[in-house]
């Protein structure tokens, strides 16, 4: 969970201006949707979409390149937990801003941790609010995604990428491994070999590196990622959202446990959407050529 102090020092600044309900970068064309009702420090969310069902939430240190300290994961952790039991949120998108999605852990933070502060403090558990969220959860990564940026956008379901996107593992220069799952998710994601590579050397991957490897689903410009990343979760809020969380629990199992095992689970899910309205509700309107409608139940 390492961040790596160089990145801060050779990226430069650039202004920011504020015109209300969004934010323009300079020099750039990108634009990014800021939220008007400010209700954290460390993150600002909103609720985007054209029916205003996707949660937005935005990593925002952008002096420290969003690095991940303890009151950002509270705060996010939150967010997220709310827009999960919000019942018109259909999907939720984390993300930052053109030059970190989060360059890694706070290390002034954590340098004077020991060992039994860790275990009694439970040290990072905060985390386990992203990955214990029902609803999909897709990271839309611009710039630095290093350390625990990294396992951050692998705790989340899909992971959309700009084109400048860097993401790597360098807690091995800090004289420490990955923390949050880079040792364990990685692996599952990118192969042993990659893996390896990619955490005993704290070498950077680009983001077309990344998509050749699986890390990433898909490539855009830079400022088109948020509008793609935007468009792919109201597609899957078109879809039941109770059949989407039964969806995203048997696509998880196969992380968790055995091919025969997994095969199994899915099969008593799949069972399990024929007890619900919207599982009857989307063949029938197959069969009736029309349009479903959907109703969570």
């Amino acid at each position: 969970m390492a961040s790596v102090g160089l990145v801060s020092r050779v990226i430069l600044s650039k202004n920011v201006i504020n015109t209300g309900r969004f934010a323009t970068l300079s020099n750039t064309g990108f634009i990014k949707f800021y939220s008007t009702a400010p209700q954290y420090e460390n993150i600002k969310i909103d609720v985007v979409g054209t029916k205003k069902n996707v949660g937005l939430i935005q990593l925002n240190r952008p002096k420290a390149l969003n690095a991940l300290c303890k009151p950002l994961f509270v705060e996010l952790g939150k967010a997220v937990t709310d827009f999960d039991a919000d019942q018109s949120i259909a999907a939720i998108i984390i993300t930052g801003n053109e030059k970190a999605f989060a360059a890694g852990a706070d290390i002034k933070e954590m340098q004077n941790n020991t060992y039994s502060s860790n275990t009694k403090e439970g040290f990072l558990k905060e985390w386990e609010d992203i990955s214990n969220c029902g609803k999909p959860v897709i990271a839309a990564v611009n710039g630095f995604a290093l350390g625990g940026g990294c396992e951050l956008a692998m705790l989340c379901d899909i992971i959309y990428a700009g084109e400048k996107a860097k993401f790597g593992q360098p807690e091995i220069n800090i004289g420490t491994i990955p923390g949050a799952g880079g040792t364990q998710r990685l692996p599952r994601y990118v192969g042993k070999s990659k893996a390896m590579e990619i955490v005993l050397t704290g070498n950077f991957i680009d983001a077309q590196e990344a998509e050749k490897m699986g890390l990433v689903s898909k490539v855009f410009p830079v400022e088109k990622l948020l509008e793609e990343t935007i468009k792919l979760a109201e597609r899957i809020g078109t879809h039941s959202p109770l059949i989407v969380k039964m969806a995203k629990q048997s696509v998880n199992q196969a992380y968790e446990t055995t091919l025969k095992s997994g095969l199994l689970f899915e099969k008593s899910i799949f069972y399990g959407t024929f007890a619900t309205a919207d599982r009857k509700e989307g063949m029938t309107a197959f069969v009736d050529k029309r349009s479903p409608n959907f109703k969570n139940e």
